[in-house]
Parts: structure tokens; C-alpha cells; sequence
């Protein structure tokens, strides 16, 4: 995929939000019933194996999804996604990270997260 301009790379995160907080939920169901399976684990009203493969394969859905916008899925807990973007000539990812309200964020490619500043 392309490079996102950054009124562009919103508007993929805005028709995203409903899957990445789809993708938050059954994350945590997820881990619930990962934990219950376990050895001492406890019993728990989502269910068991069948109920944690069915939400392992809904995940991978989710994330495929998220990936066929050109966004990447650079995190899962918490979520991080960026989008491939140039301000002026220099490479950059529009960063969103779970929790953010909005698109608002920004690292050079060769930076990573720890390059992080906000968008002006």
C-alpha cells in the first residue's frame, strides 16, 4: 500500500475505531480464558477451549482487517498502529496508540516509538 496523508490516515482510524475496540474486548476475553484452561485456573462464564479458539480466530480477523488498510499493527497490548506517511521529505509513522482520542502523533521511520512527537 501507499503512503497516508494525515486527513487521510484519521479517516482509516475513525472507520477502525469499532474493530480496534472489538479487537480490546476480546482481547481480554481472550486472556480470560486462556488463564481459566490453565492449571488452577477458574471457571468462567465465557465459556472454555471451544469459546478461546473462536475468539483467538475472531482476533486474527480483526488484525487482518486493521492490515488491509495499509495501517500496521505494530502492537497488541496495547494496541499501536501506524501509518506510512512523508511529512515534507522525511519518512515518517503516524502513530496511534491505544488510549489516544485521536490521530495526533508522529516518528521518523528510523526513530520508532521512542522518536514519538506530536503532530502540528
Amino acid at each position: 500500500m501507499g503512503l497516508f496523508t494525515v486527513s487521510e490516515a484519521r479517516a482509516v482510524l475513525d472507520e477502525l475505531k469499532p474493530v480496534l475496540d472489538e479487537i480490546v474486548t476480546l482481547r481480554a476475553d481472550a486472556a480470560e480464558l486462556a488463564a481459566s484452561l490453565g492449571p488452577g485456573g477458574r471457571a468462567t462464564a465465557l465459556g472454555g477451549l471451544p469459546e478461546w479458539k473462536a475468539a483467538q480466530a475472531k482476533l486474527d480477523e480483526l488484525m487482518s482487517t486493521v492490515q488491509q488498510t495499509g495501517a500496521e499493527l505494530k502492537g497488541f497490548a496495547p494496541l499501536l498502529i501506524d501509518f506510512p506517511a512523508d511529512l515534507g521529505d522525511v519518512p515518517v509513522l503516524l502513530c496511534w496508540l491505544e488510549g489516544d482520542a485521536g490521530l495526533d502523533w508522529y516518528h521518523r521511520v528510523d526513530l520508532g516509538f521512542a522518536g514519538r512527537r506530536p503532530l502540528r
